[in-house]
Order: C-alpha cells, then structure tokens, then sequence
C-alpha cells in the first residue's frame, strides 16, 4: 500500500490523479464505508432542474456514481446526462469517481427488441469500453438489467475479455445481484449452482471487485450467505473487493427501511455498498442516499462528502 488517500477522505485534488488501481486501493482502505449511486440515465433530465441526478447524489453524501444505460452509440440519447459530456460531468461533481454500467446478454438475445437497450449501445463490447474510457468512465461495471437474459458464464466471458484487453488500465466490478428469475442471484439458497465457484471464475477472470445482492433488499438472501462470500472474495484473492448492491426497488423505501438494511450491509463486510436507480426520474430519493452514507460512515465523512466538491 502507498500513499493513496482513502476514498472517503479524498476530495478534487486526489481525484484528478488517481489511477484505475490507486482507485481500488483507496476503497480498500476506507474499511467498508463507501457509498455509491447509481443513475438511470434514459428515465429524464433527473429529479431536479439545472442539476443532473449524480450531481445531487454526491450532494447528499455518494462517493460514487454509477451510470446506467448509457447509449455509448448515440452519446446524445442520454436524457440524464443534461447535454454534459462525461467529462464535463465530473468537472460539476468534482471529478469524484464516476464509471458506467455494460450489459453483458447472451448471444442470441436481441438488444435492439429490449426497452433495456438502445441499439446496442449499453452492451459490453470491448469497443463499448473502450469508448467509456476514453470519455472518462473511472470503472466500469459488467452485470445484466433486469429482462436482458444475462447469465453468469456471459458475465464470466465479459470480464475475461475485458481484463485480457484493458489490464490495469480500467478498474473493472462484475457479479450476479440482479435479474434473479431466470437464473438465481449470487447468495440465493435455491441458486444451481455453486456461488464460490463463480466468485473464483470472476476473479480468474480478472475481476477487481465482485458484485453480491444486499441483505434485506432482494427476497431469500439473508446476512450470513452474503458474508461467507464476501470473506471468501477477500480470501481468494486479498486486496479483491466486494460490493453489496441494495436493489430490487427496494432503494425505493423510506429512509427508516434503508437504515435498517444498511446495519445488514454492513454485517456482510462488503467494502462498497450500493443503491440502484429505482425511485423516480432515474435515482433513488436523495434522502436514501444520505441515510445510507451516514449510516455507513457516520455523519461527519458524510458531512465532508457533501461539503467537499471544491476542495
């Protein structure tokens, strides 16, 4: 470990330099009190007028923002992004971390008949990457929306190809937390197969952090099951992370429901822990997103968060 300023103290000047793997270290270090948003960008222009969903978000305490269904084939069909730019939207948020979510759907799937997609553009192609790089994504995510019929072995060969092209140059999530009606979630008791063996075939497959469901937000997954894979992803192979994804539109319940599911996050020992997009205009209510920050790291880092932008 260097001299990497931990994600939850970190501000603009720490940012701007940071590398995709200083980036990972810096969650590592923050010892299990990052937050992030996530921001459904084909719902509107967003929740309120003049601002974009993930400027609001950082506002109330996110230390990142996750962008999802972004049209990377048409950059202008991004109803959220405001007609901002990526970069130009990390300059408003204070260049804090910002990544893009990629479905990874089967082979014989039709992205272009799925309200999920448009035209192709939010698929996990090694060009798709490419191209959210170069606009600035700070990570990247490989799941599948709900209704996209991603399995995990697509997941699995996302990740395999991405890692193999990009190295370290991109800070690359992947798992199974969602769409758990074709093919059961990461943690789910009824699951056919086996959740550590997937965990291995991610991390193999170059993996950096691997997304697991929360605890009290997706039916039948309870504490324990998240927390024996989350050890086993920091025990397989240490300095991997692990992100526990509250979702299900549950993100949608009233900040008392988030307290309480986040105490449960927690537990698990997930270094990131997340909130989806399901709610109103693309993000969950800013008040979810603060009552999980301070719920997870107190009021004072969420406090600092909030009141950090220019620093």
């Amino acid at each position: 470990m260097g001299d990497v300023v931990r994600l939850i103290s970190a501000s603009k000047k720490d940012f701007v330099k940071m590398t995709p793997m200083e980036r990972k270290e810096s969650i590592f270090k923050s010892e299990g009190r990052v937050i992030m948003g996530q921001h459904l960008l084909f719902a509107g222009p967003g929740l309120v007028r003049g601002v974009t969903n993930s400027e609001l978000m950082f506002a109330f305490g996110a230390d990142m923002v996750l962008l999802n269904t972004l049209n990377l084939d048409d950059m202008g069909n991004n109803p959220g992004l405001c007609g901002l730019s990526i970069q130009e939207l990390k300059e408003r948020c204070g260049h804090r971390p910002i990544g893009v979510y990629l479905g990874c759907p089967k082979a014989d799937f039709d992205v272009n008949a799925s309200k999920h997609y448009f035209a192709s553009g939010m698929v996990a192609t090694p060009e798709h990457v490419e191209k959210a790089l170069n606009l600035g994504a700070d990570f990247i995510v490989l799941g599948g929306n709900p209704g996209s019929g991603t399995s995990i072995s697509d997941v699995v060969e996302c990740t395999r190809r991405t890692k193999e092209r990009f190295g370290e140059d991109v800070l690359l999530f992947a798992g199974k937390w969602e769409d758990g009606i074709r093919e059961k979630v990461l943690g789910d008791p009824l699951a056919d197969y086996d959740a550590k063996e997937v965990i291995q075939a991610l991390i193999d497959a170059g993996a950096d952090c691997i997304d697991l469901p929360a605890p009290g937000s997706r039916h039948g997954i309870s504490v324990s099951m998240i927390q024996d894979l989350v050890q086993y992803v920091h025990t397989y192979k240490p300095g991997t992370l692990a992100m526990s994804f509250l979702n299900s539109s549950v993100e949608g319940a009233d900040p008392d429901t988030i307290r309480l599911i986040a105490l449960k996050m927690k537990e698990t020992g997930a270094d990131i822990h997340a909130i989806g997009d399901g709610g109103f205009s693309g993000c969950t209510s800013p008040e979810n997103i603060h009552q999980l920050s301070v719920s997870m790291k107190g009021r004072p880092y969420t406090y600092f968060r909030m009141a950090s932008t220019n620093i």
